[in-house]
């Protein structure tokens, strides 16, 4: 027989096994997903891929898992903000995509909380992790090396137009890190192939794209070099909406088809 008490609390314990069973199902993990992007200027392939992924291993967000989206709108300066309200939803892993800034913002709002990065350079030298094999800490992640191509792109640009002499460089400067390595790179690059780099540019906004190809109209440069940057990425089919725009691109098509055959 059970004694009173014993069972008033057996009997208090099962009550509460629904209310529990249901609090366990509600607290679905929750991905904190930083991008200095706008939603609109990231290609919906990338979303769906990182959606994709997701499913591979079980997860479908607003079913088992929710997403908190931080957008910086191309102004980097709000990362560090955006990575901290993450922090303190207290998700489970932050996802830092679209380059460096993302993920450096992380790293800093955060030592513990799981981080998968994206970038194009180099993480070691980012310091982001101590190294490849043993990345350390709370960060992991992939790495496109972009950066490290800007060699090949200006060999690449002296093979499509062997008669060019003159070089213009598009750069993002809210990617300091990328901008800095791309710059540093592509000078030496071009004096190995006899290429002079005329002009720099900068632009971290669709307005600055279009006023920058405009001075790239004027200037009339042989080639352009863009560098590797997840905002220019981003802005891939912009449509130049200035005249002197529109003939720049013009021209840069008519010396590449003016290439002799082989």
């Amino acid at each position: 027989m059970i004694r009173r008490r014993a069972f008033i609390s057996l009997l208090g314990g099962a009550a509460t096994w629904p209310l529990a069973a249901r609090a366990q199902q509600a607290a679905v993990p929750v991905i904190g997903f930083l991008d200095q992007r706008s939603p609109n200027s990231v290609p919906p392939d990338h979303v769906r891929a990182f959606h994709r992924g997701l499913k591979e291993t079980g997860y479908v967000e607003r079913e088992n898992v929710a997403i908190e989206y931080r957008w910086a709108e191309n102004q980097t300066d709000r990362l560090p903000t955006l990575a901290a309200e993450l922090v303190r939803r207290q998700v489970a892993v932050i996802t830092a995509t679209s380059g460096p800034p993302a993920a450096l913002a992380a790293k800093a709002a955060t030592a513990t909380i799981p981080i998968v990065f994206g970038v194009a350079q180099d993480p070691v030298r980012l310091g982001l992790v101590a190294n490849l094999a043993r990345p350390g800490g709370n960060l992991t992640g992939n790495s496109f090396f972009n950066t490290e191509l800007t060699v090949k792109r200006v060999e690449l640009l002296r093979e499509l137009v062997p008669t060019a002499a003159r070089m213009a460089v598009l750069v993002n400067p809210a990617n300091t890190s990328n901008t800095e390595i791309t710059l540093r790179d592509a000078e030496a690059a071009a004096r190995a192939v006899g290429i002079e780099i005329i002009q720099v540019l900068h632009a971290s906004t669709s307005r600055e794209i279009d006023a920058a190809f405009a001075t790239f109209a004027h200037d009339r440069p042989d080639v352009l070099l863009v560098g590797g940057d997840g905002f220019f990425t981003s802005r891939r089919v912009q449509r130049p909406i200035s005249p002197r725009a529109t003939r720049f691109l013009q021209h840069l098509v008519h010396v590449k088809s003016s290439k002799p055959a082989d």
